[in-house]
């Protein structure tokens, strides 16, 4: 990730989705799970959008939109619609290359109800998230680490600090309702365990 990118995350990313994710309802708050288990080693993959995410655990089958930043210099987060879709940060690497390629998604959509990332929380380690992207590819991740965090104290190092492998974070908010939202954020933490390439007449 670059500089500018790191800058623009941890001066107020968070701050836009965080707000929206004021909804109905209160998700399970997740076991903190501070020690990583390994993930099998793949190789990087050559840059390429993310167009869709599977995660079969949670029931999760969406396509990515593209986010980046407002005119605040905050993150973009997907529209609040009826069919809510995960945006990935196009400041980030893209699912498979090396570094934290970041998504993020709604817990509720204020009228709409749930988000497409409401129960987040209930991942644990070694379960499957695929990201199929442009070219076809679909890469695979193992969860390595479910956290939850205070709004106040948002672990950016941990989240868009450089890394030598292909990881994934996934966002979005958690924990107790507030009068303007939720007070903690849900991060995923996932690594790169294998990719699939596309057969002739794929992509």
């Amino acid at each position: 990730m670059s500089s500018f990118s790191r800058r623009a995350f941890t001066a107020g990313a968070l701050a836009s989705l965080l707000t929206a994710c004021a909804g109905h309802g209160t998700p399970p708050r997740p076991k903190a799970t501070s020690s990583p288990v390994p993930a099998r080693r793949a190789r990087p993959l050559a840059r390429s959008v993310p167009v869709r995410l599977l995660i079969p655990a949670i029931g999760v089958d969406t396509p990515v939109v593209r986010l980046g930043l407002a005119a605040d210099g905050t993150v973009q987060v997907p529209p609040v619609t009826a069919h809510d879709r995960a945006g990935w940060y196009r400041h980030s690497p893209t699912p498979g290359e090396t570094g934290p390629s970041v998504l993020l998604g709604h817990v509720t959509v204020g009228p709409y109800g749930d988000g497409v990332f409401r129960h987040l929380a209930r991942l644990r380690r070694g379960e499957r998230i695929t990201a199929r992207l442009e070219n076809g590819t679909a890469a695979e991740f193992a969860v390595t680490a479910v956290r939850t965090a205070p709004k106040t104290d948002f672990p950016a190092d941990d989240v868009y600090g450089n890394v030598d492998r292909p990881e994934l974070r996934l966002i979005t908010c958690g924990g107790a309702r507030t009068g303007d939202g939720y007070a903690d954020n849900v991060i995923v933490f996932a690594a790169l365990s294998d990719a699939k390439s596309p057969t002739p007449g794929e992509r």
